[in-house]
């Protein structure tokens, strides 16, 4: 059994963090200064990676390629299976046509600007970030709101800004469900570490997307508004993400806050009006649709959550698992021993890959485009390309998410995230703060919650141990500390550029603008952290 060395490097733990951090450096060089593709970016990680592992750690080659293969096959399945799926569903509305019904339905509700900014933004791209995720719900909003009469770089601005509370939770809940694979930890307790964490942002959020509009002036009009989006979306979050698990957090908790608005727009308008300067009029809405239209628009996600939910009854689980294939990765499963001070004992370091297929997430996800290409009779060829079509568009990013956990595991697996965790414990007690922060820079960097999941997830748990703190916590504190990352990272700047029509310099101008904001939010995040770890460490699950 090969053990683990944590100071491989002339016995110093400066020298070996150095060394261990080269295959991330390699990773964000290459995607915020080089500006090269993603996928480049993570090979070429991945390639950094497999060099230090060997040549500084003396890992054996077979472990090397064990790792790196359980890693790849663990981004396939289940996390890209999720996110195909997912965006298979969105594309399957786009090419009936319902998906233009579902946006007139939500964008003919009100014409302020405010009402339109918290219903399409903030609500309505939270249901897109749930059932897709990976810069879908800018593009779509963002798009939305310019059609809407918003200037481009306004609408981009806002939709960015907006698609943070529910990132955590995105696409079917998939960075909960790769922070669970990477860290071994329990899928249920992080789901109610996350929601705990991002709930209280959740409630401030479409205020301060107000407050950013127009200021205090313009949050006084419309509070009943921000109020309620807040207190429905942020309660929602708490519920679904503690007591159903992370998959219908996000569709339930924007359905729920496009509900409320729904309600008190019959009920109440502003007093004022409220009109930006340099933004073109309102345009009014000629399409009117039957109820049974909408109802029909909308009944792909009504399968969607129904079918999660059936999912997510444990009795069901239970039945679902028993067609499951689960075994140890050959040359891998507890071939390697994790040493002290990682571990208070030599422990071997398990691999079990699990192919849950028919209760995996992503199957539901299928189940449920199936039925509703089906109820929107589809023809079987029009369902064909749309397959092809979504096959293509997600060979790239697929590659991307394999090499990414690739990488993940081979620094896991050979001791390098263990050094650095080592090393990160000399924060002391002020880590919990900065492990938002990491978070924040991995989805800055990377542009996905899931990848800095992925990346940090199992580095926050070794920090988390060698500090005493809680390591559902601290795992939690990345993915909810990551969503303010989203803003500014590089590839929704370029999603929503696209969306929108924006320019190279607005684009710039477009990532100062967010700078602060995304900051500011962050740190908040940062001192939620800090709050749960030492003031009331009880709420903690």
């Amino acid at each position: 059994m090969w053990q683990q060395n944590y100071t491989p490097i002339a016995d110093s733990l400066v020298a070996s963090s150095l060394v261990a951090a080269i295959p991330i450096f390699v990773l964000l060089y290459l995607l915020g200064v080089a500006r090269k593709p993603a996928w480049m970016a993570a090979l070429s990680g991945l390639a950094a990676a497999a060099v230090v592992a060997v040549a500084a750690y003396g890992m054996p080659v077979e472990k090397l390629l064990g790792s790196a293969a359980y890693g790849a096959a663990f981004g396939l399945f289940p996390i890209g299976w999720v996110v195909f799926v997912a965006i298979l569903l969105y594309r399957l509305t786009v090419e009936t046509g319902k998906f233009e019904v579902v946006k007139d339905s939500v964008g003919s509700l009100t014409d302020d600007r405010r009402l339109q900014a918290l219903l399409i933004a903030f609500a309505f791209g939270a249901f897109i970030e749930g059932a897709a995720g990976f810069g879908t719900p800018v593009a779509v909003a963002a798009a939305m709101l310019t059609g809407l009469g918003f200037s481009p770089f306004y609408a981009a601005s806002l939709c960015m800004l907006a698609n943070t509370a529910p990132v955590a939770f995105g696409s079917i809940g998939t960075p909960v469900l790769t922070l669970a694979g990477i860290t071994q930890l329990p899928l249920g307790q992080l789901s109610a570490a996350v929601g705990r964490i991002c709930a209280p942002v959740s409630l401030i959020v479409p205020a301060y997307l107000i407050m950013v509009m127009g200021g205090w002036k313009a949050l006084k009009g419309v509070l009943p508004a921000a109020i309620l989006c807040g207190v429905s979306f942020a309660g929602t979050q708490f519920l679904v993400s503690n007591f159903i698990g992370p998959q219908l957090t996000d569709i339930l908790s924007s359905l729920a806050s496009i509900g409320t608005l729904v309600v008190l727009f019959k009920v109440w308008k502003p007093k004022d009006t409220f009109q930006l300067a340099g933004h073109g009029p309102t345009p009014k809405h000629d399409r009117h649709h039957t109820t049974s239209e909408l109802i029909l628009a909308w009944t792909p996600y009504l399968l969607l959550v129904m079918l999660v939910l059936l999912w997510s009854w444990p009795d069901m689980v239970k039945q679902l698992n028993t067609v499951s294939i689960k075994f140890g990765w050959p040359g891998l499963h507890n071939q390697i021993a994790r040493m002290p001070p990682v571990t208070k004992a030599v422990a071997p370091y398990a691999a079990e890959f699990n192919f849950n297929w028919l209760s995996a997430t992503g199957t539901v996800c299928l189940i449920a485009t199936i039925l509703s290409a089906l109820v929107l009779r589809m023809k079987l060829s029009a369902f064909a390309r749309v397959f092809v079509n979504t096959s293509k568009q997600l060979a790239i990013p697929e590659l991307t998410i394999a090499s990414v956990m690739a990488l993940a595991y081979v620094m896991n697996y050979s001791g390098a995230t263990s050094t650095l965790g080592l090393a990160f414990a000399a924060t002391g007690v002020t880590f919990p703060f900065f492990s938002s922060l990491l978070g924040w820079l991995g989805v800055f960097l990377t542009g996905s919650d899931t990848s800095a999941n992925a990346l940090f997830g199992n580095l926050q748990v070794v920090t988390a141990d060698k500090l005493g703190l809680s390591p559902i916590l601290m795992a939690a504190s990345n993915s909810s500390g990551g969503v303010m990352g989203k803003m500014i990272s590089l590839s929704s700047i370029a999603v929503a550029a696209a969306a929108t029509g924006l320019t190279g310099p607005d684009s710039a101008k477009l990532f100062r603008s967010n700078m602060k904001h995304s900051i500011i939010l962050a740190s908040v995040l940062g001192l939620i952290t800090m709050f749960y770890a030492y003031v009331m460490p009880t709420w903690v699950p």
